[in-house]
C-alpha cells in the first residue's frame, strides 16, 4: 500500500512510440495491483507515472504491460521499466528492451538473474514456464535444406517474431543501400553485354572507386607468391590453412620431378609445409550460367614458411588424381608466368567458394542462428546465460531469411553468378556440415590442430586467441556470479536442456562431432559460452570482414571459371581471360561484394551494447572489465599495425560487431 512512482522508457527509435493505451500491472509477493490504461507512450524517451496503489505488494517481483488495440494500431517499444515506492529501497529495474504488439500481455522480471533452483518460494515457476511456453510456440525450428543445421521456422523476415526484425535505422539503411546499388548495376551492367574482357586490365572498368588502401594494394600486388601465400593466413579465409604432417596421399609428384619430392620433404622434416587442400570441392556439379557452362575444381596448394614469415606456394595440383587417368598436372613458380598465374586464379576461385559458404554462411551465419534459436526456446529471460548471450543475437535470424531468400536461394546471387550455385552450393554445404566440429569453433583447439599457434606471421591465429580469452574471461567472470560449483551447473535443468537443444537438434546430433549434450562443470559451461559468443561475434568478423579488401580486384577472387582447368602449360593471357567471369558477372560480384562488405553504419562493436539484462553492481562491473580488456586489445593492435606493411584489423575489437547483423 502507498504511493509507486513508475518510469517508463521508450525506445530511441522514430517509429518507437505509440498512441495505443498501455495497461500496467505491479507483481508483488504478495499481491497484484492494476493501474489501470494510464499510459500512452507516443513519443521517445521517458513517461512518469505516480499512483496510489491500495494493495499490499511486498517485495516487487514483475510488472506487466498489455497494449491495448486502438484506431490507428501501432506496436511499441519499451526500453525498461523503473518502480519506486513502499518497500522496494530504491529504484527497482526491469528490463524490458521488447516490442508490445496490440492484445498483447508481457511480464517483465525484475533485473536480477535467477537460475530456477535460485527461485526457492517458486515465485517465478509459473511465469517462466508461460514465457517458455509462449516462445516454443513463436520460435520453432525450420528446415531449408536437407543435411543442414537447422533454421528458424518461417519463409520471410515477416514471419519472425516482431523482435528480431530489423529496426528502421538498420532497415532504412539497408534497403535503401541495396536499391542504390541495384540501379548502379543496372545501368552500368547493361553496357557489359556488349564489353568484353580482352586483357586482364579491363577488370579496371568496375574496380570501385574510394575502396580501401588493402583492395589498392591488392590491385597492384597481386600476382606475387608472397601475396597468394599471405591470405592463407590473414586474408578473407584464414580457416583452410594447416601444417602438413605428411605428404597428402593426392599429391602425385612424377619422377621427373625428384627435386621437388626432396624440396617438399625437407621442408616437412623442418616442420615448415604447409597445405591448403580443397577436397570438399570434388566432384560438385558446375553451374550452367546463360547457357555457358561453368566450372569447378577442387585444388592442392603446397606452401612453405619463410624465416622472415612470409607463406609462399611451391606447388599447385588443380584436381585429385583420378582412377585410370594420368597424373594431374603440378605448376610450380618456375613455369611459365601465364601458366604459374593461372592455376594460382583457380586457387583464389575456389577458395572464394569455400570462404563464402563453409567458413562465412555456415560457420558464421547459420551456427550463430542455432545458437540464437536454441535459447530463445529453452532459457527464460530470467536465467544469466540468457541475459549473457542476448545481446549478441541482435539482427542474426532477419540477415538469414535476407541470404536464404537472396543469395542462396533459387535464381539468388549464386545461381545467377557463382560457379557452384543451381544446388552445388547446397552440396558444398552439406558436406561441410560433416566438419562441423566442437574444437574447430574454439581457437585453441582448432589453431592447435592445424598447426598454427607458433606462426608469428598468422595475425589471425595471435588475434583469435587473444579475443577469445577475453571473452572467455569475461565469460567467467560472469558465470561465477550466479553458479558457485559445478554441481550447481550440473543442477540447473533449464540449461541443460539449453545445451541439447543446440546439440542434438539444431546441429543434428552435434554430439556425433564432439558438442556437449550436457554440461557437467563451470569451466564446461565457461567454455561451451565462450564458443557461442566467439562464433556470433570474432568468428563471422573474421570470414566477413575481407570480403571488401580481397575481392574488389575480381582476378583475385573470381567468383566463377568459364573454362575448365588447363591440361598443359601453354598459356597465354587470352586463355586466362576466357576463363575468368564475364565483365556482367564481374560487376554483379562486385555489387554484392560492395554492399555486403562495407563498413556498417549502424553497428554495435563487441561488448559495447547500451542494453542492460542484469541488475546489479556486480554484473555491470564485469561487462565493464570486459570492456576495458578490449580497449587494451584495440590498442595493440593498432601499434602493432602501424609498423606493419599490411595492417590485419578484422578481429581489432572495435572492428567486430557484437552479433551477425550483416
Amino acid at each position: 500500500m502507498g504511493k509507486y512512482t513508475i518510469r517508463v522508457v521508450t525506445g530511441d527509435s522514430i517509429l518507437a512510440g505509440s498512441s495505443n493505451p498501455v495497461q500496467l500491472w505491479l507483481v508483488g509477493e504478495h499481491g497484484e495491483a492494476d493501474l489501470g490504461k494510464q499510459l500512452r507512450p507516443m513519443r521517445r524517451g521517458e513517461t512518469q507515472l505516480e499512483i496510489d496503489v491500495s494493495v499490499h505488494l511486498g517485495r516487487l517481483l514483475l510488472v506487466k504491460m498489455h497494449k491495448h488495440r486502438g484506431l490507428f494500431d501501432s506496436d511499441w517499444f519499451c526500453k525498461w521499466v523503473t518502480v519506486q515506492g513502499p518497500g522496494t529501497q530504491g529504484e527497482v529495474f526491469f528490463p524490458c528492451y521488447s516490442w508490445v504488439q496490440s492484445n498483447e500481455t508481457i511480464c517483465v522480471s525484475e533485473g536480477t538473474a535467477l537460475k530456477v533452483n535460485d527461485d526457492t518460494q517458486s515465485l517465478f515457476r509459473k511465469y517462466r514456464e508461460q514465457e517458455m511456453e509462449d516462445r516454443r510456440k513463436l520460435y520453432q525450428w525450420g528446415s531449408w535444406k536437407e543435411g543442414l543445421i537447422l533454421p528458424v521456422a518461417g519463409s520471410t523476415q515477416w514471419d519472425l517474431p516482431r523482435n528480431q526484425r530489423f529496426m528502421e535505422d538498420k532497415d532504412f539503411d539497408f534497403s535503401f543501400t541495396l536499391v542504390k546499388m541495384l540501379k548502379e548495376f543496372a545501368i552500368k551492367g547493361t553496357l557489359d553485354f556488349v564489353s568484353c574482357v580482352q586483357k586482364l586490365e579491363d577488370y579496371q572498368k568496375i574496380f570501385p572507386r574510394g575502396t580501401t588502401a588493402l583492395a589498392e594494394r591488392i590491385r597492384e600486388s597481386w600476382k606475387e607468391d608472397a601475396l597468394f601465400g599471405y591470405q592463407f593466413l590473414n586474408g578473407a579465409n584464414p580457416m583452410l590453412l594447416r601444417r602438413s604432417k605428411s605428404l597428402p596421399d593426392r599429391l602425385v609428384v612424377p619422377p621427373e620431378m625428384k627435386d621437388l619430392q626432396t624440396q617438399l620433404e625437407k621442408e616437412l622434416q623442418a616442420g615448415t609445409l604447409f597445405e591448403a587442400d580443397f577436397s570438399l570441392l570434388d566432384g560438385v556439379k558446375p553451374n550452367i550460367i546463360i547457357f555457358k557452362q561453368q566450372y569447378v575444381t577442387a585444388p592442392l596448394v603446397m606452401l612453405k614458411l619463410e624465416p622472415d614469415g612470409r607463406l609462399l606456394p611451391m606447388v599447385i595440383q588443380l584436381h585429385p588424381p583420378r582412377h585410370g587417368c594420368s597424373p594431374p598436372l603440378l605448376f610450380l613458380p618456375t613455369d611459365p608466368p601465364m601458366a604459374w598465374l593461372l592455376a594460382k586464379i583457380w586457387v583464389r576461385s575456389s577458395d572464394f567458394q569455400l570462404h563464402q559458404l563453409q567458413s562465412h554462411l555456415l560457420r558464421g551465419h547459420l551456427m550463430a542462428e542455432v545458437i540464437s534459436v536454441a535459447t530463445m526456446r529453452s532459457l527464460p529471460s530470467l536465467h544469466p546465460i540468457y541475459k549473457l548471450l542476448i545481446p549478441h543475437f541482435r539482427y542474426t535470424m532477419e540477415i538469414n531469411i535476407l541470404a536464404r531468400n537472396n543469395l542462396v536461394s533459387e535464381y539468388g546471387i549464386f545461381d545467377l553468378i557463382v560457379s557452384t550455385g543451381s544446388g552445388g552450393h547446397v552440396d558444398i554445404l552439406q558436406r561441410a556440415t560433416a566438419c562441423l566440429t566442437y574444437r574447430s569453433f574454439c581457437p585453441p583447439d582448432d589453431l592447435a590442430d592445424r598447426g598454427l599457434l607458433d606462426v608469428k606471421s598468422s595475425l589471425y591465429a595471435q588475434d583469435a586467441l587473444r579475443l577469445w580469452e577475453i571473452i572467455s574471461r569475461y565469460v567467467e567472470r560472469m558465470v561465477e556470479l550466479f553458479y558457485k560449483s559445478d554441481q550447481d551447473v550440473k543442477d540447473d535443468p533449464e540449461l541443460q536442456v539449453w545445451c541439447r537443444e543446440i546439440t542434438e537438434i539444431g546441429l543434428l546430433k552435434g554430439q556425433e562431432r564432439g558438442f556437449p549434450l550436457s554440461l557437467e562443470s563451470r569451466a564446461q559451461l565457461c567454455r561451451f559460452v565462450t564458443m557461442c559468443i566467439f562464433t556470433c561475434t570474432g568468428q563471422h568478423a573474421s570470414a566477413h570482414q575481407g570480403q571488401l579488401d580481397w575481392y574488389s580486384w575480381i582476378p583475385n577472387g573470381p567468383c566463377s571459371m568459364r573454362k575448365p582447368p588447363p591440361t598443359s602449360k601453354d598459356v597465354t593471357e587470352k586463355d586466362i581471360v576466357d576463363a575468368m567471369p564475364t565483365l556482367q558477372q564481374a560487376r554483379m560480384q562486385m555489387t554484392f561484394t560492395n554492399f555486403l562488405g562495407r563498413r556498417q553504419p549502424v553497428m554495435v562493436a563487441l561488448g559495447h551494447h547500451t542494453e542492460e539484462y542484469f541488475s546489479g553492481p556486480e554484473p555491470r562491473a564485469v561487462l565493464k572489465q570486459f570492456q576495458e580488456e578490449l580497449a587494451v586489445m584495440d590498442k595493440e593492435i593498432d601499434v602493432r599495425n602501424a609498423s606493419l606493411d599490411l595492417p590485419y584489423e578484422y578481429l581489432q575489437p572495435c572492428m567486430v560487431e557484437n552479433s551477425v547483423t550483416i
